[in-house]
């Protein structure tokens, strides 16, 4: 089992490859050009996007104020609707008062009780008139 086993080439020294310098200097400012390239790209899409952004902002804003007024005018109408259907809603319960019913006939009907009795206004001017036309 002790076979004889080829002998194998004697060692030899590595060799140390040759480390050949790079220029650092070269490759930061290459990196530092990129850096800025990179940056100015950014600066640039952010502008862009910025610009896109105030020409809508510029499109939006007169339609904006143009929707406030027109809901300031609805706001308007609305409080004047409001103010008739009050005054339709009091006139309705006035109308349809049934302790109130006689009065309404008599308003409506130009109709008076015989108890009560009519008095007729007359025009104040014309009674200072014939006072002082009098003595």
């Amino acid at each position: 089992m002790n076979a004889i086993q080829p002998s194998r080439p004697p060692l030899q020294p590595i060799q140390k490859r040759r480390v050949i310098p790079r220029p650092k200097r070269h490759l930061r400012q290459r990196s530092y050009q990129v850096m800025a390239l990179e940056s100015t790209a950014k600066i640039a899409v952010n502008l862009a996007i910025t610009a896109v952004a105030a020409s809508a902002l510029g499109q939006l804003l007169p339609y904006h104020w143009l929707q406030q007024e027109k809901l300031r005018e609805i706001g308007t109408e609305v409080k004047l609707m409001e103010g008739h259907v009050n005054a339709l809603q009091a006139e309705f319960s006035h109308n349809f008062d049934p302790q109130q019913a006689k009065s309404i006939r008599q308003q409506q009907g130009y109709r008076f009780d015989p108890s009560q009795r009519r008095v007729v206004l007359m025009n104040q001017e014309r009674q200072e008139d014939e006072q002082t036309s009098s003595p």
